[in-house]
């Protein structure tokens, strides 16, 4: 595998992780509910995760639910010194896979000791809240009386570092003002870039931005432009996104997930992929809607 530290470190609060993380969502069953469809494949990929020196996994303990927790104990508990483990918050399960608000004090406390418990853990590194206000895109609404929750926890020893999901910048500032904030997680990509202005706010004040969806909502024309990049690199159009968000900002850091080991070493190869200026230029209007191929 490619080296992840090529990509550099961040730090998370008082953690350091490295800027290729791995996300592990995919690991459980379809629509991110039930067990996985290989476990033993499953726990494979989280130890190949390890090896190839990534010390910065994403996961929640309302996917499965309690699904890719309970895998990631099974593969590397107990965890290597230097990894850190983000968990999230804020969402619950139906019996039926439907996703649900789960914001009250009452129900982010059960939530944070289901993390630990299926975690094996006393602690956890970082815990971000979801907002769930629209699930698939962040919405303004106040956010003071969950996160305060989440802050309180903080105080029992029980979080060390606090991030946000599915947030607005005016409820980054909120978040701000009640608790350190180490991380922003929302959807951000070559084709939805809504986020450049908070990217940047955060880079200068060292907070972490953590892109989901790196593919995600492309027009066909957006994703003829990306394959035609990745042609002129040699490489896959996922290898090209993952490089351009490297490139994008220093504090952003990568969650790509998979359920395959392959999967995963071709997603390392992008901290090797510098894209020259031309491609950069050509990347850009795809966010800018004037995409060429």
């Amino acid at each position: 595998m490619a080296d992840v530290t090529r990509a550099g470190t961040f730090q998370l609060g008082d953690l350091s992780v490295t800027r290729m993380g791995y996300g592990a969502m995919q690991l459980a069953g379809p629509h991110v509910f039930g067990p996985p469809k290989d476990r033993a494949a499953a726990i494979a990929v989280l130890r190949a995760v390890v090896e190839s020196g990534i010390t910065h996994i994403d996961t929640s303990n309302f996917y499965g639910p309690h699904v890719t927790n309970q895998l990631i104990r099974e593969a590397l508990h107990p965890y290597p010194d230097a990894l850190t483990i983000v968990t999230k918050v804020g969402a619950s399960r139906g019996s039926d896979g439907s996703w649900n608000v789960a914001s009250s004090a009452a129900e982010l406390e059960s939530a944070v000791h289901d993390n630990l418990r299926n975690l094996g853990l006393d602690t956890l590194d970082v815990v971000n809240f979801r907002v769930m206000f629209d699930v698939a895109a962040p919405t303004e609404g106040d956010i003071e009386e969950p996160l305060t929750a989440l802050a309180e926890l903080q105080t029992k020893g029980l979080i060390r570092h606090i991030g946000l999901s599915n947030v607005t910048a005016r409820q980054v500032a909120q978040g701000r003002a009640i608790t350190s904030i180490a991380c922003v997680q929302n959807m951000y990509n070559l084709a939805h870039r809504n986020d450049d202005t908070l990217i940047d706010s955060l880079a200068d004040d060292g907070i972490a931005y953590v892109p989901f969806f790196p593919l995600g909502g492309f027009s066909p024309l957006q994703a003829d432009a990306l394959s035609h990049a990745a042609d002129q690199c040699e490489a896959t159009p996922m290898q090209v996104a993952l490089a351009w968000l490297l490139q994008r900002s220093p504090n952003i850091l990568l969650i790509p997930g998979t359920s395959s080991v392959e999967h995963l070493k071709q997603n390392i190869k992008s901290v090797n992929l510098h894209l020259p200026e031309d491609v950069l230029s050509s990347l850009d209007k795809i966010g800018s809607g004037k995409a060429q191929v």
